[in-house]
């Protein structure tokens, strides 16, 4: 693993000791994230297509109970019915202390429900009538798979809005790149625009090249890429694994006002819950040290 830069980015650096994970709904790995993740993490719990929603609240459940936050994705376009959502978010409050979710459109192209956007669950009032206190969104830094850049920046905006109009919390978690400077300039943008909420930035883990050329493919990952090409042809090997070392010296070397409004770091496992853990402890530890030595180094030279 590189090491980070040295003047390293200390609120970015922070942001490592509270990072947030993603686990399956299909098997929770329970085990593997006690013995990688401290308890009291948020952890996100993916909604696949064709996911029972009485099963991911079995997972939230598990996970809560094993001192866990949990985090449930709810994906809109497989909502059969207003009733089911409703269910869905009585049965994760009462049965498992849920108070944040994580909100996507879905990845079927047919809508099983009334709902065919995150916006129409928005409108429903359920999320605020369970008490729900805050809500995450999708970012596309490399461009939304269906909404022009324009109309993605709207529907955030729209959320920000309701988010105020209801008090309640929200920010937006990024999809993974494979380099920084589409998740700077996506950044920027949103702050020109006035939209004003907080970002956590996706960071794909530790993974072969291959394994995560395959998730980037599944999720539409766009220009970045070809970062991972190169990485490829670097290593010479398929079986090697690269981490978000690359993304993370890119975005703690970009001046201070470009990052801002970066709120948090969460990591996709797609290599597993082990070697994402093992990547942040090695990274932090690297960065507190790093850090320690700049502000020590920066005294020195102070009269």
């Amino acid at each position: 693993m590189t090491a980070p830069d040295q003047g390293p980015s200390r609120e970015l650096a922070a942001l490592l000791s509270s990072a947030t994970v993603e686990v399956s709904s299909r098997g929770h790995q329970l085990q593997e994230l006690r013995d990688n993740f401290r308890s009291g993490t948020d952890v996100t719990i993916t909604f696949l297509p064709g996911d029972n929603y009485r099963h991911n609240v079995d997972t939230a459940s598990a996970l809560r109970r094993a001192g866990y936050n949990p985090v449930p994705h709810i994906a809109a376009r497989e909502m059969s019915s207003r009733e089911a959502f409703d269910d869905f978010l009585v049965r994760a409050r009462g049965e498992a202390d849920v108070t944040r979710i994580l909100l996507i459109a879905g990845d079927v192209a047919s809508v099983k429900g009334p709902f065919k956007s995150s916006l129409d669950v928005c409108a429903s009032g359920l999320i605020e009538a369970h008490g729900i206190s805050s809500v995450s969104v999708a970012g596309h830094p490399e461009g939304h798979p269906y909404l022009g850049p324009a109309n993605a920046f709207k529907v955030l905006e729209a959320w920000r809005d309701w988010g105020r109009q209801t008090n309640i919390h929200i920010d937006v978690v990024t999809q993974f790149c494979f380099e920084s400077a589409p998740i700077l300039g996506w950044v920027g943008e949103l702050n020109a625009r006035g939209v004003g909420l907080p970002v956590i930035v996706g960071l794909a883990g530790p993974a072969t090249p291959a394994t995560l050329m395959k998730f980037s493919l599944r999720c539409g990952v766009g220009n970045s890429i070809r970062s991972l090409r190169s990485q490829i042809g670097r290593f010479g090997r398929l079986l090697t694994d690269t981490g978000p070392d690359d993304v993370m010296r890119g975005l703690r070397s970009a001046p201070k006002a470009a990052t801002a409004s970066i709120a948090g770091l969460h990591l996709f496992p797609f290599g597993g819950l082990r070697k994402a853990g093992d990547w942040l402890r090695t990274y932090h530890q690297e960065a507190l040290r790093q850090t320690a030595q700049a502000t020590s180094g920066s005294g020195s030279r102070n009269p």
